[in-house]
């Protein structure tokens, strides 16, 4: 079977992973020794439980002791875990990690000072063993990076000032190698520390906001609108429709080598029968699902009208406010591949409206599956129908269950795309994009200066970067041409990691400093040596 899957009979919908109870914490801590004090630290394990056995594991093994905390920001962060800050290389330092990836476990804990987050790149499921602590609040970062710990002492607080107030060189590592070393690591009971503070649950968002992605862009296609984030490809298939339960359109997550799938959405368009109704079209649904649970090759963890509210995140509430109706289910089919047997997790929602319905699914790999699942809660807040067309939809009465059509192939010429993040996803690179990406959100988007110039910028830059990114996915040479070319621009943006901006009059400063500079680089520079050329023929 290929590793495209679209398995479209069995619709799922997953219940929202929101706020869960806050009675979670368990008995161990972690204690971390460096030569400026202790930092003792609690878990969350109802957030993030992966990243907390993979922490757990790292600390059992000594991975930790010996590195460095290698990257400070005072009024922002302390980041340490690096295996590579072991050695005198400091150009390596931020870039290592252990072997393991774990996927993220994005929550809506807020990023309030002794916060402990795990650092990633720009690929939401590349966290490993690199983490930070929280020195001043940074909501900017939430629910976009892993919450997975606080610290719990006074000492703890102490030593996070005391590092953070530690001299830095312009790329933020400490001017001296060995004054942040991490010289112990061990896991505690809880019991054993006599000292911990009395801290009230951490704050939480609201969850009211559509998650925010780097280059998130709206699709139009069959006069449906939503949003994808850029990574994604999206293609119409509705030329390919071998019945009137195919799908209309297929969205491709990244692919990741690390599982035998991408993340795949597909949205289905299908024409409620005449002398119908919505509930008979859900009946027809169940009777689908019952044929294959009956079969042993689905397992169904929720069907239902709607959710229990009381478990729904503020992603689903303004989903309700759209869609008073709609029928979800959430399962997982059991598949044969020519490397074996892959669960397949999926999630679907049909939406009524008028004399047609949209079925809206969702499907990864069991292992991996939370891993996009804001991408998914993204695009059904984000779905539209932009015009009712009432179109005779082909259908087969004679074989209810030729909706279970697979498409084994897809046409991987699929447009889109943001030229940057396309040229320098996986590169060495991706380190300072990231950090373009936070000084965006922390710094420029919080004054009306910086906020109107990146509507311009993003109106101009995305005119033209999907064709650019495409052509870059067909033509490694010319990825990395565009790299080489973008690489002066990027450099010169990395700047702005070192100023404050701090008022609408700094933005604009900097702001026009940089795009001159951008100017003589990309049109100075290359006309001074033309016209010398020219002088000397």
């Amino acid at each position: 079977m290929n590793k495209i899957l679209f398995p479209i009979i069995v619709s799922l919908f997953l219940i929202s992973f929101g706020n869960q109870a806050f009675a979670q914490y368990d008995d161990n801590l972690a204690v971390f020794e460096t030569n400026f004090g202790t930092i003792v630290m609690e878990f969350f394990p109802l957030d993030a439980p992966n990243h907390i056995k993979n922490f757990e594991n790292l600390i059992e093994s000594g991975f930790y002791e010996g590195t460095l905390f290698h990257r400070i920001i005072p009024q922002f962060m302390i980041q340490g875990g690096d295996p590579n800050s072991k050695t005198n290389d400091m150009t390596t330092w931020g870039r290592g990690g252990a072997t393991d990836r774990i996927n993220s476990e994005f929550n809506s804990i807020k990023h309030d000072r002794g916060i402990v987050s795990m650092a990633r790149s720009q690929d939401p499921n590349s966290a490993s063993s690199q983490f930070f602590i929280v020195h001043e609040n940074s909501h900017f970062l939430d629910e976009e990076y892993t919450v997975f710990g606080r610290i719990v002492t006074n000492e703890s607080f102490e030593t996070l000032d005391s590092i953070a107030a530690v001299a830095t060189d312009s790329q933020n590592k400490p001017l001296e190698h060995d004054q942040v070393r991490i010289t112990k690591t061990f896991l505690v009971n809880r019991s054993e520390i006599s000292n911990l503070l009395t801290l009230d649950k951490p704050d939480r968002t609201s969850s009211t906001i559509v998650q925010q992605y780097v280059g998130n862009r709206t699709v139009e296609f069959n006069n449906l609108r939503f949003d994808l984030p850029i990574g994604w490809t999206v293609q119409n298939v509705q030329d390919k429709k071998t019945t009137g339960d195919s799908p209309d359109i297929v969205a491709l997550g990244p692919t990741m080598s690390d599982r035998n799938m991408p993340s795949t959405i597909t949205i289905t368009i299908a024409q409620i029968p005449p002398e119908k109704s919505f509930d008979d079209v859900i009946s027809v649904k169940k009777e689908i699902i019952n044929h294959y649970v009956e079969k042993g090759s689905l397992t169904v963890e929720y069907q239902g009208l709607t959710l229990n509210e009381e478990k729904s995140s503020g992603l689903y509430n303004l989903f309700y406010s759209k869609n008073p109706l709609f029928f979800t289910t959430i399962a997982t089919g059991y598949f044969e591949d020519s490397d074996g047997p892959i669960n397949v997790k999926f999630q679907d929602i049909m939406i009524p409206k008028g004399n047609m319905y949209y079925t809206i699914t969702y499907s990864n790999d069991e292992n991996f599956f939370m891993g996009d699942y804001e991408v998914y809660l993204n695009l059904i807040v984000t779905f539209d129908v932009l015009e009712q067309e009432e179109n005779e939809t082909s259908t087969n009465d004679d074989d209810p269950i030729s909706n279970s059509i697979i498409l084994e192939t897809i046409d991987d010429k699929i447009s889109g795309g943001c030229l940057i993040a396309t040229a320098t996803y996986g590169s060495e690179m991706a380190l300072e994009v990231q950090q373009l990406r936070e000084l965006r959100d922390n710094s420029l988007l919080q004054t009306e200066s910086g906020t109107s110039f990146m509507g311009v910028f993003n109106d101009v830059y995305y005119s033209f970067s999907p064709i650019i990114a495409d052509y870059e996915r067909e033509n490694p040479i010319f990825k990395e041409a565009v790299k080489l070319a973008i690489t002066p621009m990027i450099s010169s943006l990395s700047i702005l990691n070192y100023v404050d901006m701090n008022s609408e009059s700094e933005v604009l400063g900097y702001g026009i400093s940089l795009i001159l500079l951008n100017l003589g680089m990309y049109l100075g520079v290359p006309a001074v040596i033309i016209i010398g050329i020219k002088k000397r023929n």
